[in-house]
């Protein structure tokens, strides 16, 4: 039962409210990733570039500025390895320069910094390598980490090392299914990023290979000793997307044999971590062939995925049952692709009821950033619209929608509802 202070679930002192966003898909102009040249290529498989994206690498003070002044106190956002050392061993001394002022920046205006070192780019010249799987791999992230000390120093509590290392190792299984099929190098990155966020994918069919894995695994723990050594008190996690594997009846060992290389294994990882991050959006249920299509009258998202706010209570308590007790979490991403604002506060509301219940139930949740604060560029497409606030792709005017008033508000009144909020539009009668 969620004990209540007036309306809603009273936040404990500390708690972080806040919003999320990653370098490459609102900064502009990444020219030295990876993505950017899988963008840009002749024959990429990609709908659209990334561009200019919201210009956010020169629009940081306003982005921070508007999060401040809706009532949050909080923001995760990332280091661009690919800006900070754009060619092996030369590191740009502006780069750094860049996001030390992002990070006091946050600071000055009251807003915990939540910064990742990684969020799905890489520099061109580590994917060249090989990336995650080169032998040289491990000690690469942990001196690019090294470098990030000096950001870190600036007033960074928490600090991130890989974002959603669990998709990172089933893109590597999808490349290896596009090289099986002949695809050039670039066009099977490609398709194989495109078709990783795709709800038709059987994930039986893209089971991380365990060296990826393992690799993974060393780097984070290569950087996160790196940081530990060069910036005292630091906070170091991970964040994992967490897929919220239901089972149908009889098929429960199915379900557990799916968690455990696609998310378990990194959650385990993760019991040596200052904290874990959990990421979740919806639920994948799960049959005796493996998984299932959402239900026939299920809302769906402009992402294809079943409008299952639920998914966030049993994701963060899924991930305390397997990491175990001593490492706190962290939500490091939630929300929803909608392009009905309402849709999104009535998910909002019910994912923050779930998570007020396991927070109620004991597990120790130290905060909720929601994805995302800015819409933006989502790997392939600026169709699915995540943004508490709005972006113009041409003047790249910021307006705050009323999303982002209603959550400000919650963070400023320091509550969790404890139900979807009155008035909210009810769902869609049809698909």
């Amino acid at each position: 039962m969620v004990h209540e202070a007036g309306p809603g679930f009273a936040l404990p002192e500390g708690f972080l409210m806040g919003a999320s966003t990653s370098a490459h898909q609102i900064e502009g102009n990444n020219v030295s990733s990876d993505w950017w040249t899988l963008e840009n290529h002749p024959r990429s498989f990609i709908e659209e570039p990334s561009g200019d994206a919201a210009d956010s690498f020169h629009r940081w003070p306003e982005d921070m500025d508007l999060l401040r002044e809706l009532g949050f106190d909080s923001y995760r956002f990332s280091v661009e390895w690919a800006r900070i050392e754009p060619q092996r061993g030369r590191i740009s001394r502006a780069a750094v320069a860049h996001y030390r002022a992002m990070v006091r920046g946050a600071v000055e205006r009251g807003l915990t910094p939540v910064v990742t070192l990684h969020h799905f780019t890489s520099p061109q010249w580590f994917s060249d390598l090989g990336g995650w799987t080169a032998p040289e791999a491990a000690g690469l992230f942990a001196a690019y980490a090294r470098t990030c000390a000096e950001i870190l120093r600036e007033g960074v509590r928490y600090a991130a090392t890989i974002n959603e290392p669990n998709i990172m190792a089933l893109m590597y299984a999808l490349r290896a299914h596009a090289a099986e099929h002949g695809w050039d190098s670039v066009a099977q990155g490609a398709r194989a990023a495109r078709e990783a966020g795709a709800a038709a994918v059987d994930p039986a069919s893209f089971e991380p290979d365990p060296e990826v894995v393992r690799a993974l695994i060393r780097a984070h723990r290569a950087a996160s000793a790196a940081l530990r050594e060069t910036v005292p008190g630091l906070r170091v996690g991970w964040t994992v997307a967490n897929q919220v594997y239901q089972p149908e009846p009889g098929a429960e060992d199915i379900a557990t044999a799916y968690a455990w290389p696609r998310e378990d294994v990194f959650l385990e990882a993760a019991r040596e971590d200052d904290w874990v991050g959990v990421q979740a959006y919806t639920r994948h249920r799960i049959g005796a062939d493996g998984t299932l299509p959402p239900p026939r009258d299920a809302e769906l998202t402009l992402t294809g995925w079943e409008f299952y706010p639920e998914a966030l209570g049993e994701a963060v308590r899924h991930t305390a049952e397997v990491v175990g007790p001593g490492v706190p979490v962290l939500v490091t991403e939630n929300g929803i692709a909608t392009d009905d604002d309402s849709r999104r506060i009535a998910y909002t509301a019910r994912a923050l009821a779930s998570l007020a219940e396991a927070m109620d139930a004991g597990i120790d949740v130290r905060g909720y950033l929601h994805w995302s604060a800015l819409d933006n560029y989502e790997w392939g497409s600026y169709r699915p619209t995540f943004g508490l606030i709005a972006v113009d792709r041409h003047t790249f005017a910021r307006t705050p929608k009323e999303s982002a008033r209603w959550l400000g508000g919650l963070s400023r009144e320091r509550r969790l509802p404890a139900a979807a909020p009155l008035g909210s539009v009810p769902a869609p009668t049809s698909r």
